[in-house]
């Protein structure tokens, strides 16, 4: 499955996170983010587009209503971050932690998250559309309630994870392992499995196999 990938310029300016704050609008573009600390902050409706962001340290913010368009993320640590209500939309996230983030309410299309955990990340309400997660832990991640279009899990660890409410017709986890997921008969229906992961849903079934 191919994404559209961030459009980010070759002329990017260097700056620090910081000078959001001075800012007339807490937006910022076409610039190069690098070990840049805003942990525990709290802004609304943050725009950020056309740049990159790299070695860099968000944790325990609270970035409420962010749109996030054109961005490439590297190395970066979002720990406990409160992003409900985020616009995520041609962005990749490359060897980051987000570690317990809220994505609540929020809308995805045409993300990578690689290498990347996203243990405890919490997706309810979101719309998720042309995404791929490649080689993350999404352990115990909770997918409640979700609507996913053309979404790939390729090579992650997903055990524990919550699909209630969220249909799973056309998604792909045939490439990656876990041993429980909370998800209905029902959701289940049209999910792309591998014959292992057959057998294990057939025996929460309660049916008898037999070679």
């Amino acid at each position: 499955m191919k994404i559209d990938q961030p459009k980010i310029s070759n002329e990017l300016t260097t700056k620090n996170f910081q000078d959001i704050f001075y800012e007339e609008d807490p937006h910022l573009s076409y610039c190069l983010v690098s070990e840049s600390s805003f942990d525990s902050e709290d802004m609304d409706r943050v725009h950020l587009n056309n740049m990159m962001i790299k070695n860099s340290t968000f944790q325990n913010t609270v970035f409420t209503n962010i749109n996030i368009t054109d961005v490439h993320f590297e190395n970066c640590d979002f720990s406990n971050a409160d992003l409900t209500g985020a616009s995520i939309h041609r962005a990749t996230f490359k060897n980051c932690k987000l570690l317990g983030v809220k994505f609540v309410e929020s809308s995805f299309g045409n993300v990578s998250f690689k290498d990347s955990v996203l243990t405890l990340c919490e997706f309810g309400h979101s719309k998720l559309k042309q995404v791929i997660f490649e080689s993350s832990l999404l352990k115990n991640a909770d997918f409640y309630d979700c609507k996913l279009t053309k979404i790939k899990y390729e090579q992650c660890n997903i055990d524990g994870a919550s699909f209630d409410r969220t249909p799973l017709k056309g998604i792909d986890i045939s490439r990656s392992e876990f041993e429980t997921l909370t998800v209905s008969t029902e959701e289940l229906k049209g999910c792309i499995v591998s014959t292992h992961q057959a057998m294990m849903f057939a025996t929460l079934l309660g049916l008898v196999i037999k070679e």
